[in-house]
């Protein structure tokens, strides 16, 4: 069994399942929980401070993908600021040294979160029952904090890969970019050969050579919006109400939207929406593009129908904060030595 720490929604669970793979997920969130029971995913509503590998005995690898909003740029930034004293941290676990009261110092007690997974990992091969392997994500800005962690696991035995993935070279239809790591107890630990060209600004038709397919659009995911390149990245929100298909930060990537749609590079949204979801799409210059819950999803490459809880904007948020499953199903296939189902990467393209 793989134990999911942060699991939100199930991005990576998703994944996980595709595979055949069996995984309990810890989330504290009532809403993402909800969503997880109803999509029959293992689910334990908590939180991962709480508890400890002991708690899951039969748990033979760890994935987790601690909360963002510290390290994102489109954030307050308050885990940025903090990393060097987070850094500082990671020694302390190393040398099996309390935390606790550090802790307390971060002005957002979520910063400290993303140091669970190594929690996790060290107690577990204290207790003799290492982790088979540990499989992290987060914004790309955490990126020194996993290799922070690398050294660490590998005193430990561990081989331990880490970089930055681009989501489209892996069939998702969105440029989402996160940091990995990887660390496999037996074998050499490895991040997954891209599938997919990755998006160049410009380049609008690629072709299917060096065994990597085309990039997907959103066009071709969604059925609307732009044609000649993938979606954003996939915001958790705005003032505005839902998030943007688009990069943190806003209004430039507001502005690649409508300069898509200007230069005629975009299919029109045809679909009726729900009367409590803002309209995907209204013609005119100035009005505003907006996703509906369920293109969020598709562009996150969830399943159709997958049975989202709680408000609209939870929905969002959930969709927002998660692993696309496509990336997911890509870096656990690669850690446990699985081939990618080639209907994944066919219904991604």
């Amino acid at each position: 069994m793989i134990i999911d720490l942060f699991a939100g929604p199930g991005g990576w669970d998703v994944g996980a399942t595709r595979l055949g793979l069996d995984v309990t997920g810890i989330e504290l969130d009532h809403a993402a929980c909800e969503t997880r029971r109803a999509a029959g995913l293992g689910t334990v509503e908590g939180d991962v401070r709480d508890y400890g590998p002991s708690d899951f005995p039969d748990a033979t690898d760890a994935i987790g993908s601690p909360p963002c909003q510290p390290f994102s740029v489109g954030g307050k930034g308050r885990g940025r600021a903090a990393l060097d004293t987070v850094l500082d941290l990671t020694q302390m676990l190393a040398s099996r040294q309390s935390i606790t009261l550090a802790l307390k110092g971060f002005d957002d007690e979520r910063t400290g979160l993303v140091l669970e997974p190594l929690r996790w990992a060290l107690e577990a091969v204290d207790a003799g029952r290492p982790y088979r392997t540990v499989m992290l994500e987060q914004v790309s800005t955490v990126l020194p904090v996993w290799e922070a962690f690398a050294p660490i696991l590998r005193a430990e035995g561990y081989s331990v890969a880490t970089g930055r993935l681009s989501a489209e070279e892996y069939g998702v239809p969105q440029t989402r970019v996160r940091a990995f790591l990887v660390a496999c107890l037996n074998g050499e630990a490895r991040l997954p050969q891209p599938t997919h060209h990755r998006y160049r600004k410009g380049v609008t038709e690629v072709q299917e050579v060096f065994g990597l397919q085309p990039w997907v659009s959103m066009a071709d995911a969604i059925g609307w919006g732009m044609t000649a390149r993938p979606a954003l990245t996939i915001a958790v929100g705005t003032a505005a109400g839902g998030p943007d298909p688009s990069c943190v930060g806003g209004s430039g990537a507001r502005a690649t939207l409508y300069g898509e749609r200007d230069a005629g590079r975009w299919i029109n949204c045809q679909r009726m929406v729900d009367a409590d979801e803002l309209p995907a799409y209204r013609g005119g210059r100035h009005d505003t593009i907006r996703l509906s819950v369920q293109d969020a999803a598709v562009l996150q490459t969830f399943p159709p129908g997958h049975p989202w809880q709680g408000s609209r904007t939870k929905q969002f948020e959930q969709i927002g904060n998660a692993v696309p499953c496509l990336l997911a199903e890509h870096v656990i296939a690669t850690a446990f030595g699985i081939p990618i189902p080639q209907s994944a990467t066919a219904a991604a393209a």
